[in-house]
């Protein structure tokens, strides 16, 4: 009896532990095919950037707001540009209140914010932000 369980446990069978790497070649072959006829279909040096054409006709009359980066508490508004208003210094919480009673004097006259290029970016978007709040549509950024 204990010869026949030795021969049974002779013959273990060896399992086969390869991977069948063919089927995934054959993806990878199909992939580099697609991806080599579809790369010249995309030219990646083309970029649409966004244009920003300078206005025919600048307003006449504007509320001007400065910003300056070593003076970030302040800014100054310039209101007619026809001589009759002075450049007047304000505090930068200021700012939204003296819009509002400049808005409401003339609602029609357009913000023009000039800002050093020092200054950083959040505080001009705040800016815009505020004038935008107050019902003021027309803001435009002043440029070289």
């Amino acid at each position: 009896m204990s010869g026949s369980s030795s021969m049974r446990g002779g013959r273990t069978r060896k399992f086969k532990a390869d991977i069948n790497v063919v089927p995934y070649i054959d993806v990878m072959m199909v992939l580099l095919v697609i991806f080599m006829v579809s790369a010249p279909l995309t030219n990646p040096s083309v970029i649409n950037l966004p244009n920003a054409a300078k206005s025919a006709t600048p307003p006449t009359e504007y509320i001007e707001i400065t910003l300056k980066p070593g003076d970030l508490t302040s800014v100054r508004i310039n209101g007619q540009k026809s001589g009759t208003s002075k450049a007047e210094s304000v505090p930068r919480n200021g700012l939204k209140q003296k819009l509002q009673l400049l808005h409401a004097d003339k609602p029609d006259m357009p913000v023009m914010i000039s800002a050093d290029k020092d200054i950083k970016y959040d505080e001009v978007i705040k800016v815009i932000s505020e004038a935008k709040m107050l019902g003021i549509n027309r803001v435009g950024l002043a440029t070289k």
